[in-house]
Order: C-alpha cells, then sequence, then structure tokens
C-alpha cells in the first residue's frame, strides 16, 4: 500500500512537472519572439510578420492549460464569506453541489469545444443542443489555414490525414484549435477529481482561500509535514 502511495506520488510530481514545464516553455517562447521582433522592428527595420499570430495562440494555449492546472492545484480565487459562516454539515452540501455544478458545465464545455475544433479535423459534430446524443454530418472546414504562421515541415503529412491529400502551406487552424479539446478535457479530469475528492471528505474547497493569511499558513503547514 505504501508503494502505491509513493508510486503514485512519483507520478503525480511528474505530471506537475511536464505540466509547469510546458506552461514555462510557451511563456518562454512568447518572450523570445516577442523580443526578437521588437529588436528586429527598431534596431533593423524588419519584422517576423508571424510571431505575433503565433504568439497570440501560445498565450492562448498557456490560459487554457492554466486554468485545468489552476483546479488541479486548488488555486483558483473565489469568494467564500457566506460558505465560511455555514455550520459543517450544510457547508459540506453546499460544497458537493458546487463541485456538481462545475463538472456539469466542464462536461458542456467540452461538448462545445469538440465542436467548435472537429470541422477543423475533418470530423463531425456531435448532436444535442446541451449533451452529445450522436454526430452530426458536417462540412470540413480542415482546408483553412492560419493567416501568417508558416507550416513546420514535421507537420505536412496533415495534409493527406486531414485535407485529402491536399498540401499546406501555412500552418491549418486544426493545429491551435486542437488545445481546445485537450484542456476542456483536462479541465473536465479536474473538476472529477475535485468531485470526487470532495465526496471523500479529502477535500473541503474549491477554491484558494481569498485571505492570504490562510494560505501562508496552509504552505507553513505543508513545509513542515515535508
Amino acid at each position: 500500500m505504501q508503494h502505491d502511495q509513493e508510486a503514485s506520488s512519483g507520478i503525480g510530481r511528474f505530471i506537475d512537472r511536464l505540466e509547469e514545464n510546458a506552461l514555462a516553455l510557451m511563456l518562454g517562447i512568447m518572450v523570445i519572439l516577442t523580443f526578437v521582433n521588437v529588436i528586429r522592428r527598431y534596431v533593423f527595420n524588419a519584422s517576423l510578420i508571424w510571431s505575433l499570430e503565433l504568439v497570440l495562440m501560445l498565450f492562448a494555449w498557456m490560459i487554457l492549460l492554466g486554468i485545468s492546472y489552476g483546479i488541479k492545484k486548488n488555486t483558483h480565487l473565489g469568494v467564500d464569506a457566506l460558505t465560511n459562516i455555514l455550520p459543517t454539515g450544510p457547508r459540506k452540501i453546499v460544497l458537493i453541489f458546487a463541485s456538481l455544478i462545475c463538472v456539469i458545465y466542464a462536461v458542456l464545455l467540452m461538448k462545445g469545444a469538440y465542436d467548435y475544433w472537429a470541422p477543423f479535423a475533418g470530423l463531425d459534430v456531435t448532436s444535442g443542443r446541451w449533451f452529445p446524443t450522436g454526430f452530426t454530418e458536417t462540412r470540413s472546414r480542415a482546408f483553412m489555414e492560419t493567416d501568417q504562421v508558416p507550416m513546420p515541415f514535421f507537420l505536412n503529412f496533415l495534409g493527406d490525414l486531414i485535407n485529402d491529400g491536399d498540401s499546406y502551406s501555412k500552418l491549418p487552424d486544426f493545429v491551435p484549435y486542437t488545445m481546445l479539446p485537450i484542456a476542456c478535457a483536462l479541465i473536465l479530469l479536474r473538476f472529477v477529481q475535485a468531485f470526487i475528492k470532495v465526496l471523500r471528505g479529502t477535500q473541503h474547497t474549491m477554491i484558494v482561500s481569498h485571505e492570504a493569511e490562510e494560505a501562508i499558513e496552509d504552505l507553513a503547514a505543508q513545509s513542515k509535514g515535508t
């Protein structure tokens, strides 16, 4: 049992580092591209015309991944003035209800994200207004490209995969939009995990406390425990 917990902890730390490094890498690339473009523009009177579009993509990716990571680490801000004055029993009922609403919202978000992305991947969207009930034949938008971002050579296979063999001259919209279903799936996963923890009684809030002092005390307690 102890070995399983250690393995789980090791896997958890690896995933944490993977997510943190991905976020840091995106931020680093954004900073480098912006810096290089500023130097080229004001010193050499030239610019990377595709860098702004790529930076916008990376910024959106970073936000989407950051949302799921914030849910996982319980770092989203919120107002708990009302729940803090409730007795323990009603407070847990409110927490269960709130976490269930979050799961339902994440399901709706996942459906919307998939339906928006699917045409760019040459796939059919789901039927059903709120929850997926099947698939509806959809006109493919796999031919659509970004405005300026050049097509990387290692993604040339996408032409045969989703665009009926036609090659791309620019990066297809399929690539940046793929982050939508991925990030929303992670958000759904994090909310489901939090909901299970709430039911088990191992998690007592869906947000970080609005009081900085309490957050500092929690960090201090965690450091003493380790």
